[in-house]
């Protein structure tokens, strides 16, 4: 008892300190951010853009999905470029040939070695030179660089319009025709991609490198890894290898805990489910149906990546172009798994604390209400957002945030805000009565009890940045809610109520299930909270970040070298006694979670964390490799583990088939694997490739995107689709036999409900 004390205490510890360090560092990435300036303009008085074209151009590009067309910094979609990177590049060219045209030759090209050399220095000189005056907030440019950047804001008004010059450039990023209506805010989406350009090509004052930390990789313009990228690199692989040494060494000298012998019968066979935990049923049918159309909008999603604006011959990007069904994909994933979750702690807090409170089924009922008001309404407005339907107040409010996990308008956001609000108290006041029982469990009760209400006040941090807020500071609040919330917290409300599941089948002793999941915890937000920080190396923030980030990111994976042993022992507990087989699929489902974090999280994640590697590969297919594996094959798997234990448990007397969960289990499995190992993972490679020899920009070019070999890529994920989606199809044909299908005579009379423990 007096240990578990101690791990309560040390787990505290961190989370104070690690949130004030994150605080902390919130300030420095505020104060030191890159400067939205008044003008920009040239030395002769001429303005180019006000501070109002920029925050305007950033809204415009929100209506267009933002993040989800193409990428800034580094984050967003993969088909259409990274815009800073593509601005930076085409400005150094035109910049190069104007100084060529001046010195008499067509063009930059037609100089010889020795001249080009020169210049090159010239252009170093003049775009790394930061010439903002504080004192007036005014960028001051040169008359040629001017012309440079006129010539760079023609191609993009053209580009956003429907003039036939650049017809198949944007069937190459899957850009809709005439994308943008009016032709003043198409040349203020340039004055944004701009200023995306200049912080990352400008160097920060006294220092030698950009605001971006020199990102992206760009040699023509000097823009090269800094020595700091290379320092924390190495030690973030000394800090793993440490992390991991010392988890082993803590492992043998613990010793392995005792497993208990598991009952004669199901502890749980006579449990009879509460109006409340039957309730929850209408969520798992919610779940399937959000997974069955996120998988329909991947295959659309992935298939714009060939054709740009069509589908199979079929123009379907005037309806739903790219930047939306990338959107709603994206936005699916979070929704379905998040709603199998929260179901799974609506069902199992009354079930843990063996109390049904009054009007607790009149409140799930209420929120499942609020849950699809939130769906429905925020794809609504996110779509009116793209068709340009939406003035740029109203789409802040209802439309398309544009930014990459939280894309739903403020609006949505709050009302989610509210939604969880509510499903933190439903689950508060059902364990609150466990939570005063003593009980070998109610350490674990008390975890997911906490877990909960930081699920509830986490995602909060969506609603933090305005309309105008620094972009590096969105970014900073943004990853809370991917990393900490997504990744963070609803990670340790899993683990307990896994450890609960155990030990309410009585398969492990519940004191020692406390102790590892405190531990584990403990292990786990020691790298995770200021892990967040790897996400913000390249977003306008400085060295200090990569060195945070660097370090903590490399302790994320610690603990992730243990779940062999994990995996091993939930396989072992479905061969414990006769009875467990009832519940093989969820625990091996349980089984796959760990491979998954292993691979995903572990070897696909630490493969992009290092900031060395990081710098070269931001913005590659070798993120959405990670993404894949990480967030479908850890907390998709997981979604559907717990929503099978609810169901098993919920549904004594319905018709449970095997024989549908062999098939979704392998082919879910199976058709990811494929999907990330055929495609995604060779793609990013191949783009790394490039990216590391010439540049960012060049990996991201249609050049590279839609050659062959790019392409042949994308093609090859269509078997590992076809694998994944029987395994989507059968699971949904268990859940209409299930829910539909006869029910045959129960197992046992029902008595009172009764509490595991």
């Amino acid at each position: 008892m007096e240990y578990s004390k101690k791990l309560w205490l040390w787990l505290g510890g961190i989370f104070v300190l690690s949130f004030a360090v994150l605080g902390l560092i919130g300030r420095e990435i505020y104060v030191k951010a890159p400067p939205v300036p008044e003008m920009v303009a040239t030395a002769s008085g001429e303005t180019l853009y006000t501070r109002a074209d920029i925050q305007t151009g950033r809204e415009v590009w929100q209506t267009l999905g933002g993040m989800q067309l193409g990428s800034v910094w580094g984050h967003g979609g993969y088909v259409a470029p990274d815009w800073g990177a593509d601005w930076l590049h085409r400005e150094a060219i035109a910049l190069l040939d104007i100084w060529a045209r001046a010195e008499g030759v067509k063009d930059f090209a037609s100089l010889d070695a020795e001249a080009q050399a020169g210049l090159k220095e010239r252009l170093k000189r003049e775009l790394r030179t930061n010439s903002y005056d504080e004192a007036t907030g005014t960028i001051t440019v040169s008359e040629a660089r001017a012309e440079a950047i006129a010539a760079v804001a023609d191609h993009y008004a053209t580009l956003f319009s429907s003039d036939p010059a650049l017809k198949e450039l944007r069937v190459q990023y899957a850009i809709p025709e005439k994308s943008i209506t009016q032709a003043r805010q198409r040349e203020q989406l340039g004055a944004f991609f701009f200023w995306t350009a200049w912080t990352s090509v400008t160097e920060r004052p006294g220092d030698t490198i950009t605001y971006t930390n020199n990102w992206p990789h760009e040699p023509l313009v000097g823009n090269t890894p800094s020595a700091a990228l290379g320092i924390w690199s190495i030690a973030s692989v000394l800090f793993l290898i440490a992390g991991i040494g010392w988890l082993l060494w803590y492992q043998a000298r613990r010793g392995e805990e005792e497993h208990a012998a598991a009952p004669a019968r199901d502890p749980l066979l006579s449990m009879k489910p509460t109006p409340s935990m039957k309730a929850t049923t209408k969520y798992f049918v919610t779940v399937m149906g959000l997974f069955l159309a996120q998988v329909l909008l991947g295959a659309i999603t992935a298939h714009y990546a060939v054709e740009g604006q069509e589908f199979y011959g079929y123009n379907i990007s005037e309806l739903i172009p790219y930047a939306l069904t990338r959107t709603w994909h994206t936005q699916l994933g979070i929704f379905w798994i998040a709603v199998a979750w929260l179901a799974t702690g609506l069902y199992v807090a009354p079930m843990l604390s063996g109390h049904e409170p009054k009007y607790q089924k009149l409140g799930v009922n209420l929120l499942f209400g609020a849950l699809l008001v939130v769906v429905v309404g925020s794809f609504a407005g996110e779509w009116m957002a793209i068709q340009q339907k939406l003035g740029h107040g109203a789409n802040f409010w209802f439309g398309h945030m544009g930014y990459e996990f939280v894309d739903l308008g403020r609006f949505w956001a709050i009302l989610l805000f509210v939604g969880l609000m509510i499903w933190l108290t439903l689950v508060g006041r059902a364990l609150w009565p466990a939570l005063k029982t003593k009980s070998d469990s109610r350490g674990l009760i008390g975890m997911v009890f906490v877990s909960t209400v930081c699920i509830g006040l986490f995602f909060g941090a969506a609603l933090t940045w305005g309309r105008h807020s620094p972009l590096s500071m969105i970014e900073y609040f943004r990853w809370w809610v991917v990393h900490l919330w997504v990744e963070g917290f609803f990670e340790v409300f899993a683990t307990a109520v896994i450890a609960l599941i155990f030990a309410g089948l009585g398969l492990v002793r519940a004191r020692a299930a406390n102790t590892a999941v405190v531990f584990s915890t403990a292990v786990f937000l020691t790298g995770g909270i200021l892990g967040t920080l790897h996400h913000l190396y390249f977003s306008g923030t400085t060295t200090p970040i990569i060195a945070w980030g660097a370090m903590f990111s490399a302790l994320e994976v610690v603990p992730l070298s243990l779940l062999g042993v994990e995996a091993f022992h939930n396989y072992r507990m479905t061969r414990a006694a006769p009875w467990v087989d009832t519940y093989k699929w969820p625990i091996l489902f349980f089984v796959a979670v760990a491979f998954w974090n292993l691979v995903g999280a572990g070897v696909l994640g630490f493969a992009i964390n290092p900031p060395i590697s990081l710098y070269y590969i931001q913005g590659l297919n070798m993120t959405p490799s990670h993404a894949h594996a990480a967030l479908f094959g850890v907390y998709g798997m997981l979604g559907i583990g717990l929503m099978l234990f609810c169901l098993r448990t919920a549904f004594r007397d319905g018709v449970w088939s095997d024989r549908l969960l062999k098939p979704t289990f392998w082919a879910l499995n199976g058709g990811l694997a494929m999907m990330v190992f055929m495609s995604l993972v060779p793609a990013g490679l191949y783009q790394a490739w490039h990216s590391i020899t010439t540049s960012f920009w060049y990996a991201r070019s249609p050049e590279i995107i839609h050659s062959t070999v790019m392409e042949t890529l994308v093609w090859l994920r269509v078997p590992g689709d076809i694998v994944f989606s029987i395994g989507v199809l059968t699971l949904a044909l268990f859940m209409l036999r299930l829910l539909a299908g006869k029910r045959r005579a129960t197992i046992d009379a029902e008595p009172a409900l009764v509490p595991a423990e």
